[in-house]
């Protein structure tokens, strides 16, 4: 009888890790939690920073629009504790308060100053607000631009090398022909700004600007240029480059052509969605110092399939060329799931993080939340489930035609990241997330039993050519490292690197489509001992 019981307890447990239920997780990758939960508010085009130099400060916001009145803000979210407690509103109350119309852009500066951007409802244009006090209160809104503006993105320069250290960026587009990229900064935190300041002269319709800086205070914006008909579908990339804070700009409309997803997505209820590029930089010190990556949502272009996939280029030299199309989405080509609104933070370590919404493992008309890792820059890929539910998208009350929000946002802390997304399983759209411990993602505990000595067992499948699983096992809790590396003895990839309890564990190895057919090693090793196995790729 009890065993009975235990079997029946297993395939219950088993069958709620694919249902409509919450179910469990790899190591690394905690519980979902709503940050600033409503009944009657929803919580939609989420987005979240991090305090440059106190990892214990996260400042998010989202499009908040309640059910019941319709008033429309953004909302401010705010930890002090590293993500263990949040507080806020889901009203910012910068005057005038009527005129707060989303498009939210959070930022936090050098001296931990607050900054909320967003267009206006009853008064067109881009305003900006600023806090003193981890978003208690807020100036008036500042002017950044007047009259009909589309969607624009804030950043601070939090590099005390720059020439620029501490200047604050906004990028923005007339939403008026011909639809120029502009930016705006301010010196003084918020009080008054530069703006106005023309980037390019399109050739076609631009949405969607991004702006980053670097570690040499270069400013790097990037936007996508349209067809000039509804449903202005994504067709090609532009990026510029200011090297003296904005008063000058190289500028190339077309850095690479794309074929967005711009339109409505009938499987998810006619939700309305882009392919507008998203963008970070590593600013770290590591090999891959100053890599800009873009990512964009495209389809029925290589190496994006005949679905939604997420493509991303980068460019190793400052902008001056990029790679071709990398696809980040590790499931098989052309299978008819879809994947949109990524979200891209690279981290402390070099790691690239890209979140984004899928279907792959739930019905069409359904998603969850998925986050590709790369930590070689983008040559090969691991794709992890993070939401611990799924969820039915489907437009919001309150918002346009098709609106479930234009994006999601993701920050990292330390060798922690912090995804933040919209859904409705409680009932109504919030803003969820979940912490993720980089150091443990992707290693699945298998059991907690001692072995008696360090094993290394044959990957499976083997040959394999997409992606195969690796289990170890250790006797004590150690700092295990385990990298592959190709024919030549070349380091291909880094699996783990990290203090582990003992027990036996699994995990598993993604390639990238650059990689070719031939014989790989993977090898596990820490001070006590070194495993080497092979392993063969067939494409």
């Amino acid at each position: 009888m009890k065993k009975t019981l235990i079997k029946l307890l297993l395939i219950f447990l088993i069958g709620n890790c694919f249902s409509q239920n919450r179910y469990y997780f790899l190591v690394g990758i905690g519980p979902n939690f709503r940050i600033f939960p409503s009944t009657i508010t929803s919580q939609s085009e989420t987005d979240i920073v991090s305090h440059p130099f106190n990892p214990n400060i996260m400042f998010a916001s989202a499009i908040t629009i309640n059910s019941l009145t319709g008033f429309k803000s953004e909302g401010v979210y705010v930890t002090t504790n590293g993500g263990l407690n949040w507080f806020g509103s889901d009203t910012c109350y910068g005057n005038p308060i009527f005129n707060h119309g989303g498009d939210p852009g959070p930022a936090i500066d050098k001296d931990g100053r607050f900054f909320l951007s967003h267009i206006g409802t009853f008064i067109t244009g881009m305003f900006c607000h600023y806090s003193t006090n981890n978003g208690l209160n807020w100036s008036n809104a500042a002017t950044i631009a007047s009259g009909d503006m589309d969607k624009g993105d804030i950043t601070s320069d939090a590099v005390p090398s720059s020439p620029f250290f501490g200047r604050t960026y906004i990028s923005y587009i007339a939403f008026t022909p011909p639809y120029r990229v502009f930016l705006a900064y301010t010196t003084n935190g918020g009080v008054s700004w530069v703006s106005g300041i023309p980037i390019n002269n399109p050739p076609q319709r631009c949405q969607g600007s991004e702006v980053k800086t670097d570690l040499n205070g270069n400013v790097l914006v990037t936007w996508a240029s349209t067809i000039p008909l509804s449903p202005f579908t994504e067709d090609f990339v532009g990026f510029a480059k200011s090297t003296n804070g904005g008063a000058n700009w190289i500028v190339n409309e077309n850095i690479y052509d794309m074929n967005g997803i711009q339109g409505i997505l009938t499987q998810k209820r006619n939700i309305r969605v882009n392919g507008l590029p998203r963008m970070d930089v590593d600013l770290t010190n590591g090999p891959r110092s100053g890599w800009i990556y873009i990512i964009t949502t495209e389809k029925n272009l290589p190496p994006a399939g005949n679905d939604p996939d997420i493509i991303m280029h980068r460019s190793t030299d400052g902008g001056n060329t990029w790679s071709n199309g990398i696809r980040v989405n590790q499931d098989p080509l052309n299978n008819g799931k879809i994947q949109y609104f990524p979200a891209i933070r690279v981290d402390d370590q070099g790691g690239i993080n890209i979140v984004y919404y899928d279907d792959r493992r739930t019905s069409s008309d359904s998603a969850e939340v998925f986050l590709s890792r790369s930590t070689d820059g983008g040559n090969t890929w691991t794709d992890y489930p993070i939401s611990d539910h799924r969820f039915a998208p489907k437009p919001i009350s309150g918002g346009a035609v098709g609106y479930q929000g234009d994006n999601i946002g993701v920050t990292s802390v330390n060798n922690f990241l912090w995804p933040l997304w919209m859904d409705d399983y409680s009932g109504i759209y919030q803003a969820w997330t979940v912490k993720i411990d980089l150091n443990s993602i992707g290693i699945k505990k298998i059991n907690s039993a001692t072995s008696s000595e360090y094993s290394l067992s044959q990957n499976y499948p083997n040959p394999f050519n997409s992606s195969t699983t690796i289990e170890f096992s250790i006797p004590e809790n150690d700092l295990i490292t385990i990298k592959i590396y190709d024919i030549t003895g070349k380091e291909i990839s880094t699996l783990i690197n990290q203090s582990i309890t003992a027990g036996k564990y699994s995990l598993q190895f993604s390639l990238h489509s650059e990689l070719a057919s031939g014989v790989y090693y993977y090898r596990m090793f820490s001070d006590k001992i070194s495993i080497t196995k092979s392993m063969v790729l067939i494409k």
